[in-house]
């Protein structure tokens, strides 16, 4: 009579391959992981970008608040924390010639090596190189952060965030 199965060193060969497929596989999908919950900053950077220039085309030479401009962010989610850095609500001032800081993205907890507390995104307002208009600078604090979020500082005037 004929036996057929597996013998205990074929079992184990097996074990050992996905062992260590797994451990290949798990700090990939975790650096995944930190990347899509990341992917929501350039979008809502961008967003504030259009109301702000629709809001500037309008005024001239002035820029508005979130409230003023009509951009409808939640301030905290399960990830981050956006806060609007220079003006309260209901607010305009003039464009500045010099850059300041007007929407900022904060993690709640660490992504990968971007720390909580440590690292952020921001954009700064400022007269356009052109003269006519506002431009924008796009702020990264920490590399570990502008990883995450690769397309972040196309919406900077020069095509690439500063990244300190």
């Amino acid at each position: 009579m004929k036996k057929q199965g597996f013998t205990l060193i074929e079992l184990m060969v097996v074990i050992v391959i996905m062992g260590i497929l797994a451990a290949v596989a798990v700090p990939k999908l975790f650096g995944m992981i930190a990347k899509s919950k990341a992917s929501e900053v350039g979008p809502a950077a961008g967003e504030y970008v259009k109301l702000q220039d629709a809001f500037v085309s309008e005024s001239g030479t002035y820029y508005g608040s979130w409230k003023m401009i009509g951009y409808e962010m939640n301030t905290t989610n399960n990830v981050f924390t956006y806060t609007e850095e220079t003006l309260s609500a209901a607010n305009t001032a003039a464009i500045p010639s010099t850059a300041a800081a007007v929407w900022k993205a904060e993690p709640k907890a660490s992504l990968n090596n971007c720390a909580a507390g440590t690292g952020y995104w921001e954009l700064k307002i400022k007269t356009a190189q052109t003269g006519n208009g506002a431009g924008y600078k796009a702020h990264v604090k920490g590399a570990d952060c502008n990883v995450l979020a690769p397309g972040y500082g196309k919406l900077d005037e020069t095509g690439s965030a500063q990244i300190d």
